[in-house]
């Protein structure tokens, strides 16, 4: 392999502007995410007047100590129930992310009761969907601690009930797979919420404050004319002792994550995990710190990818693919802790050769059954007379092809750029990536605002010129302003991953440790045995 060496001028006064720009893009997302856990952190009284953690405190409480936890969609939910940034809070009511549970890797889902009685939005169900896929994907086991509104009735949607449903459905899948599902009810959990624990394989009650119903007291009511009382109707307490929904019935919150950790620790999940070796490697020549400033923010400035790579693969080396031919993308091999994987990154536009190349290499990579991490950069696909003569469609289409039909892990990152096919060809959200994670300062939609805005005024000028009706250039100026906004507002990091296109925006600086983590689990969940059935386990 060749090492990289690194043009890059770290005192500069590029590098510089570079890393204060990034840098207030890092800041933005913490502080993002601490409007979240100090609004949560508003119902401390609450939460102690019962006795009761808060979400953060059973999540710290639950995952083993000094070891790495994986947020995932921090940001869902951002930017839509409230349009200003200033005001709107992110998460969709929930922290999820992957972590260790009694050295068990497993999906952590905890119920940010905190903010709105953690009452399920569109964005929620988008989380959990994803979570779930992760976990069938990656061989996950699955905990969740509970304590939710379930859905806003305020704010019901037919399609939020009627897709909820395959929340429950994957849940049985997770359990006939082999997967262990396990719930901590620490609070209340009614209707639909209800099949929460009633749907996991583990559920551990807590005393007096945990409760699942299919119809809380004000339901029975309005059905039945029935005057009910909620601890009666689904106290955990009565769970436990009458109808068999509660495995462990736990005397508080604390308790509670302690008997989730000691039953993860009885079922000894990690005895069907083969070990998988790595080969020797080195820590990058260069700095993870420089990434700050190593690339510009703005997707019109160019930059090499390879100094992203120096910064991220062992030893700052790689094996490059056809380094002659298609040079705009780059293409090669390299290792990440030690874990053989491919790459595939943009300097630019994807041309036809360098659709080629990519679509030969991710076949390649599909051969040897090597990951492939996608670094996006590129405003698309080359467009004009000579490329669409030379075949652009066709080699572009050959690319999708072999990234829709590769059957090894595929990673993507968002660290520049990902617009129109090109972020087809990059294995963008559609095309299912094991991961995705986003820069802070990536843009990502069909094209940028400004290319929209052109495009639109050429052909409005074109529209005005067939029928002999020229249009005042205040009006195109005013037209194009519109359109570019109206683009602008919806590419960048925050917008993209507050609909939950992506699976996090991170700091530019842990982009090792977390393809790295990343890259573990996936290969962790492919090392492991599975005793499936066909059913699932039910509770008698």
């Amino acid at each position: 392999m060749a090492t990289i060496v690194s043009t890059l001028q770290s005192d500069s006064e590029t590098f510089s502007e570079n890393r204060n720009r990034m840098l207030g893009f890092v800041d933005q997302l913490r502080r993002y995410e601490q409007r979240t856990e100090e609004i949560s952190n508003r119902r401390l009284k609450t939460f102690r007047a019962r006795n009761q953690l808060t979400p953060k405190e059973r999540l710290d409480a639950l995952i083993d100590p000094g070891m790495p936890f994986l947020q995932l969609h921090s940001m869902a939910n951002f930017c839509v129930e409230e349009s200003d940034r200033e005001l709107s809070v992110p998460g969709a009511s929930v922290i999820v992310g992957i972590g260790f549970v009694s050295g068990v890797r497993c999906m952590v889902w905890v119920d940010d009761s905190g903010i709105a009685a953690g009452a399920a939005t569109d964005c929620t169900l988008n989380v959990t969907t994803s979570l779930l896929k992760i976990c069938l994907r990656q061989n996950l086991p699955l905990v969740h601690l509970v304590e939710s509104a379930g859905a806003n009735l305020l704010k019901y949607k037919v399609e939020l009930w009627s897709e909820f449903g395959s929340v429950f459905r994957d849940l049985a899948r997770l359990s006939a797979k082999g997967l262990p599902t396990m719930v901590v009810l620490h609070g209340g959990s009614t209707a639909g919420g209800a099949y929460m624990p009633g749907m996991s394989d583990y559920v551990i009650g807590v005393k007096e404050n945990g409760m699942a119903a299919l119809g809380g007291a004000a339901l029975v009511k309005a059905a039945t004319g029935e005057d009910a009382d909620d601890r009666e109707l689904g106290g955990t307490e009565m769970h436990a002792s009458v109808s068999g929904v509660v495995e462990y019935l736990v005397e508080n919150d604390a308790h509670g994550l302690l008997k989730a950790r000691e039953v993860m620790q009885c079922i000894d999940w990690n005895k069907r995990l083969t070990p998988f070796a790595r080969q020797p490697y080195s820590e990058p020549r260069y700095a993870a710190e420089e990434l700050a400033g190593a690339i510009p923010t703005d997707p019109r400035t160019p930059y090499d990818v390879r100094e992203i790579l120096a910064r991220v693969v062992d030893d700052s080396s790689i094996e490059e693919f056809k380094s002659r031919y298609g040079v705009s993308t780059v293409c090669g091999h390299a290792t990440i802790t030690g874990v053989a994987c491919g790459f595939i990154g943009n300097n630019g536009p994807i041309d036809t050769n360098g659709a080629t190349k990519a679509a030969q290499f991710i076949q390649l990579c599909d051969q040897s059954d090597l990951p492939i991490i996608f670094f996006n950069n590129t405003s698309g696909y080359m467009v004009g007379t000579q490329y669409e003569h030379a075949g652009m469609i066709k080699h572009g289409s050959k690319m999708i092809q072999a990234v829709a039909n590769a059957r090894v892990p595929k990673l993507s990152l968002y660290v520049g750029a990902s617009y129109g096919a090109g972020n087809y060809g990059m294995c963008g959200w559609a095309y299912e990536p094991d991961f995705l994670f986003a820069w802070p300062n990536a843009r990502t939609g069909v094209m940028a605002g400004q290319s929209a805005a052109t495009t639109m005024t050429e052909v409005a000028k074109a529209g005005a010129a067939r029928k002999g009706k020229p249009i005042p250039e205040s009006q195109l100026e005013a037209q194009a302003q519109t359109i570019k906004q109206h683009f602008d507002a919806q590419e960048d990091a925050f917008y993209t991953s507050g609909r939950v296109l992506d699976h996090g925006i991170i700091d530019p600086r842990d982009t090792r440790k977390v393809l790295a983590f990343c890259l573990e689990t996936i290969i962790e969940g492919r090392h492991r045995s599975l005793q499936s059935n066909s059913f699932g386990v039910a509770r008698m």
